[in-house]
This record gives structure tokens, sequence and C-alpha cells, in this order.
């Protein structure tokens, strides 16, 4: 890097750090304005945006349609994060960490709110009693694998995506950094699915919904266009288990929700009947 950086000995927020989200960028939580959120008329209110975090619940409401679960229907409402949509008062009240997705469960009295995405597939699955395991190890193992797409996704996203894409000027040391460390964990899956289906062994679970997005999508170049750069093919496992993945019907029709960039045909700002899709 060019530059270097003494930090002060107390930092403060005094301008924008640059980049694609540096206006949405704060050191503080909370509401900025007042605005309600919508809702429609299913049991689950979802509020998104198709982000991987956000693809993960559109494909798993997606799948338990599939599997004829008439009780998981869902209006999928759109988050604009671009423009601070996650600070509305009603959001914060969802998700007072204003991260998108969020849920409303409105079948329940009160509804239930559940925030963070790992958390409403557990949520759902539990539910639903679908892609989740009963019998405590093969349960132990897909969790584990749950928690690791949740643990390590930061260093794929904020860590990798944000200096090898996002960012407004190419710096070396966080590029390796954040290359090195993301190359790991697609050896870490590799070497899993080398005598493995699915993440967690024979069966499609909420392992394989949550690591999809992040980690498929990223080796077959439907995110921050780095397959090349990481060299896809070697980790063969992992691509092996992606496109099945991506052929799935539920899964096709998941990543097209709360979508507002990309290829027209890809895009469903709103999702509220199955017919939304079709």
């Amino acid at each position: 890097m060019a530059d270097t950086y003494t930090p002060p000995k107390v930092w403060k927020w005094v301008s924008e750090s640059g980049g694609k989200f540096a206006s949405i960028n704060r050191p503080v939580s909370g509401a900025t304005h007042d605005k309600e959120l919508p809702v429609g008329e299913h049991p689950h209110q979802l509020y998104s945006l198709a982000t991987p975090n956000g693809v993960k619940v559109t494909i798993m409401f997606e799948e338990l349609l599939a599997r004829g679960i008439k009780e998981a229907e869902y209006d999928a409402w759109l988050i604009r994060i671009g423009d601070g949509d996650q600070f509305g008062s009603g959001f914060v009240s969802v998700n007072p960490n204003s991260k998108i997705p969020a849920l409303l469960d409105v079948s329940t009295t009160p509804p239930t709110r559940v925030f963070e995405s790992g958390a409403i597939l557990f949520y759902l699955a539990e539910k639903f009693d679908a892609f989740l395991p009963t019998e405590p190890a093969a349960r132990a193992e897909c969790m584990s694998w749950l928690f690791w797409q949740m643990g390590s996704a930061p260093y794929l996203g904020g860590g990798f995506g944000h200096f090898y894409h996002y960012a407004p000027e190419k710096w070396q040391y966080p590029i390796d950094r954040f290359t090195m460390e993301v190359k790991r964990q697609l050896d870490v899956l590799d070497r899993n699915l080398a005598e493995r289906r699915f993440l967690a062994g024979d069966d499609y679970t909420v392992a394989d919904i949550a690591t999809y997005p992040w980690y498929g999508n990223l080796l077959l170049n439907n995110q921050y266009e780095a397959s090349e750069f990481l060299d896809a093919q070697s980790y063969a496992n992992v691509v092996r288990w992606a496109t099945e993945i991506e052929a799935r019907p539920a899964v096709k029709r998941g990543r097209r929700v709360n979508k507002v960039t990309g290829p027209e045909e890809m895009q469903l700002a709103e999702r509220h009947s199955a017919a939304d899709l079709d």
C-alpha cells in the first residue's frame, strides 16, 4: 500500500470511508427515521434483499413450499440497503442490528421476530421439521457446518469481497490477506465434499442452504467476478456440489426473490405469491 496510516489514540468518525457502501456505514445503531414496515397476508413477513444472506432465506422458503408445506407461505418485501431502508424504525424493531434479512412470523401471538440469517434458517427448519436432522450426531454435524458458514463468511464478504471488488482502490496487502483465508476456507469445503454429497452427509440441509449463496456463487462466478482469480476449478468437489444445488428448482426460484440487479428475467423485487415467480 502506497500510503501508511498512523491511528489516533481515540478513533473518531470524521468522514465517509469510501467505496460502494460508504454512505450507509456508520459507527452507531438505531433508527434514523420513522417508517413502518408493510405486512402482507401470509404467515411469514420477510424484509430482505437478494444478497447472499438474503438468498439463504428465500431459498429456504421455496424449498419448504416445494415440499408441499403450505404453512410456509411468505411475503418478501424489498429492503433497499443503499437507500438506508434498514435504518427505518419498523425495520429496527424487527432487527436492532439493521441488517437484512429480518423475519416476522405473524402466525404466532404475539408475532415472533427472527434476525440473523442462520437463526432464521434454524427457526424455519425447527418449525417445519425440515432440512435439519433429528438424530443427535447428524444434527450436531449439520449445525457445526451451519455455524462454520456464519463464522467464515465475514472473511469472504467483508474481507475479500470488499477489498477485491468494492473498495475504491486495489491494495495488495488486504487482498492477499483475505484471498489466503478464503482459499483456505474453500479447501476446508473441498476436502469435506470429497467424501460427501452434501456438507453434513447424504442429505441436503440448512448447512447447504446457508453455504451455497456465499461459496457456491463465488466459485460459479455469480459473485465478485473472482472465480478465475481464485482458481475455482481447483476446488472440483465444491464446484460439483454448487452446480447440483444451483440446478434445484427451489434454488432457482429463491435466487430471484428481492433481486433488483442483473438480467431482467432474474429480477423480482417483491414476492407475494407463487405466481409471481411463474
